[in-house]
């Protein structure tokens, strides 16, 4: 065992050709630079940053404090810059450039929880690794190479678990919803309108999100699974408004190339051999850390939800991409302790329409407002209040159903598990019988 062991160190601690990682590195630079100055130019600053008066806060990160509004644009400016110099820099530089970039993009991203996006999470992760690797040698070490391979392997694997579910590969949702809105599409509108078409698209999805990082890997295959990435993340680019996600993974296959694939367009760019250092036990254990988390984090909802696409409980972080479609409405009841009288409160009284979009269907968000409200009512009135909530929620084109028991006082919750005033999700009552697919 120990002899396996150190077989498996020394391979590991082998050189590859850093040739096609300096290429990915510095594409990866220049497309998050782009999305942050994108982001402005498109006018996106004010209602993510501006206009709300009211911030969702992530529970695990509510220690880093709201940005101040005029410090926007510059924390746009300079973490595109960062990206730019974890991108084309070396040594110090490129790591100086990394943890300018990860600091303006955290502080960006984590300001609302509202904010989130799958690929922000994955960029993010990309940007730590591209710094605190050893990349700037002309060989890279196996093991670095690896360890990128498996972070974008784990996405699409995580990616395909999650939709093998009855919505996704039975009923065709919620691929029917938005096929639905995209049949005026030239070529592939005709195409989405076909009977078949949500069933054969949720099945073809879950299968690439399983096996594409197989496809890379092998030699004999990976011109033809380059191809299908193009196709569909093409697609994807076409039908939905996802911002760099296409690109950013359709970038992410060229991490499953030959290492030295560049230099047949640019030429010779090294001559001579880096350094190649031992993999330690230390910095193999850390390995062996973050490797497991990242393979059975994402898993956790299946010990602390009843159905994550209803409860949300486990439901980020966790690469479950796309796989649900939910509208409600919501409302609050603000009663004094002890007496009769109560108070209706519009989240729109407090929330932006894009914010209060985004809470009506994930429950943590919803008692996060409604204890902001008691909170608020409270000092008001000088009294200890209670507030309960009405909230009705259609998941994949199922009749509205509540999500919340309409006795239990939001403000009786304690931490994060909020089952007991949740109601059964209504996948737990049948299929979507009454939206059948079309």
């Amino acid at each position: 065992m120990r002899a396996r062991l150190a077989h498996l160190l020394r391979r590991l601690s082998e050189h590859e050709d850093g040739a096609s990682l300096r290429v990915y590195r510095a594409l990866f630079g220049l497309l998050l630079a782009g999305a942050l100055v994108r982001l402005h130019l498109t006018g996106w600053t004010a209602p993510l940053f501006f206009e709300p008066s009211f911030r969702f806060e992530y529970e695990a990160f509510a220690f880093i404090p709201a940005m101040p509004k005029g410090l926007v644009p510059w924390s746009l400016a300079v973490g595109a810059v960062g990206a730019l110099t974890l991108g084309l820099a070396r040594g110090a530089t490129r790591r100086l450039g990394g943890l300018v970039f990860l600091a303006c993009f955290a502080w960006l991203k984590l300001y609302d929880v509202t904010n989130y996006l799958n690929h922000d999470y994955l960029a993010f992760l990309l940007g730590a690794l591209l710094t605190i690797l050893p990349l700037d040698g002309p060989t890279v070490p196996r093991w670095a190479w690896w360890l990128l391979r498996f972070q974008v392997g784990v996405v699409y694997v995580h990616a395909g678990l999650a939709k093998v579910n009855t919505d996704w590969l039975l009923h065709g949702q919620p691929l029917e919803t938005w096929f639905a809105a995209n049949r005026g599409l030239p070529v592939l509108g005709p195409l989405l309108a076909l009977p078949f078409a949500p069933l054969v698209g949720g099945w073809a999805a879950c299968l690439y999100d399983l096996t594409i990082p197989l496809w890379l890997s092998i030699n004999r295959t990976r011109r033809f699974a380059l191809a299908a990435v193009l196709v569909f993340h093409g697609a994807t680019y076409a039908l939905f408004d996802i911002g760099i996600f296409p690109f950013l993974m359709t970038l992410n296959a060229s991490l499953f190339l030959d290492p030295s694939w560049p230099r047949r367009f640019l030429g010779k760019l090294v001559e001579s051999p880096g350094q190649q250092r031992p993999l330690s036990p230390a910095l193999a254990g850390a390995l062996v850390v973050f490797v497991a988390f990242q393979a059975f984090f994402p898993l956790r909802s299946h010990a602390i939800s009843d159905d994550v696409l209803w409860d949300e409980q486990g439901m980020r972080w966790s690469w479950k991409v796309m796989l649900r479609e939910k509208n409600g409405a919501v409302s609050y009841r603000v009663r004094v302790k002890g007496e009769a009288r109560e108070w209706q409160v519009d989240p729109l009284d407090v929330l932006t329409p894009r914010q209060a979009n985004e809470m009506s269907g994930q429950p943590d968000l919803i008692v996060q407002l409604g204890r902001h409200l008691g909170r608020d009512m409270a000092a008001k009135l000088g009294r200890p209040v209670e507030v309960f909530v009405d909230a009705r929620v259609s998941l994949n084109r199922r009749p509205p159903a509540p999500l919340f028991r309409p006795d239990v006082d939001l403000l009786s919750l304690e931490g994060s598990d909020l089952r007991p005033a949740l109601l059964p999700s209504p996948r737990g009552r049948g299929p979507v019988d009454q939206v059948a697919v079309r």
